[in-house]
């Protein structure tokens, strides 16, 4: 596999125009989010020091990390949020707005190109991002953390699939994996870490799906249910995540 190179996009600003270069795999819903519409595309040029590159030899983006810095503590904020990764977008840009000073900070994405995946790189994002934020004399990083095999057990409830284990004692979720095997704890469940609601008509748009029965739908890609109420002619996914810790000492 070509050689690699990850920089933060402070060390090289010319990036920040090529976040979006690196091919994307979410699922179309996940564009359905209004926090992230609102503030997830200006973070790699608000906090370049906290955001990572990875680019091949030509110079072509084939991963990506992003994370934003926050105050943590104080009325409000005594606690890893509940809404974990909508709440945490939010504190960020409250805390660049005020001046606040910022004490953690959370990985928000990780993102590895397709040709890529399986190669050892989510590690080496991961690493990076620890290392970003070490240097602006941050010592906890946080993540909630999006599972990438909680999608094959759609109805199990987040709280019983995170004990789940392999022979090892490691997660047996590989996401999660690699977290734990980077030096993380899982703290909690975010039980509404993204919340996404739309139109039976967006819906429809973003899953190819007919959306037409009142109840649970099981949308490909979806951790849980997306609750589906054709009288109101909406569907809502709610979407827990995992907060781990990453301690930077």
């Amino acid at each position: 596999m070509t050689e690699l190179t990850i920089t933060t996009l402070a060390e090289r600003p010319e990036l920040i125009e090529q976040v979006y270069d690196v091919e994307n795999t979410w699922p179309s819903f996940m564009g359905g989010d209004a926090v992230a519409n609102a503030l997830f595309n200006r973070v790699a040029a608000d906090f370049p020091q906290f955001c990572v590159m990875a680019t091949d030899s030509a110079g072509t983006p084939v991963a990506r990390g992003r994370s934003v810095p926050f105050h943590f503590g104080g009325p409000g904020r005594e606690e890893l949020p509940d809404d974990g990764w909508d709440r945490v977008l939010v504190w960020a840009y409250d805390d660049l707005g005020s001046g606040a000073r910022v004490n953690l900070a959370s990985a928000l994405e990780i993102l590895i190109a397709p040709a890529y995946l399986r190669g050892g790189l989510s590690y080496r994002i991961l690493a990076a991002l620890r290392e970003a934020v070490a240097a602006q004399g941050i010592t906890t990083m946080v993540a909630p953390v999006r599972p990438n095999e909680k999608h094959l057990v759609p109805h199990l409830p987040m709280a019983e699939y995170i004990t789940l284990t392999r022979p090892d004692g490691l997660p047996r979720d590989a996401w999660l994996r690699v977290h734990v095997r980077a030096g993380a704890v899982i703290e909690k469940v975010a039980p509404a870490s993204m919340v996404i609601a739309g139109s039976l008509a967006r819906w429809r748009a973003w899953t190819g799906l007919p959306f037409d029965v009142d109840g649970d739908v099981l949308v490909p890609g979806a951790l849980v249910p997306v609750t589906c109420s054709t009288a109101h002619d909406h569907a809502v996914y709610v979407e827990p995540n995992v907060w781990v810790r990453h301690n930077l000492r």
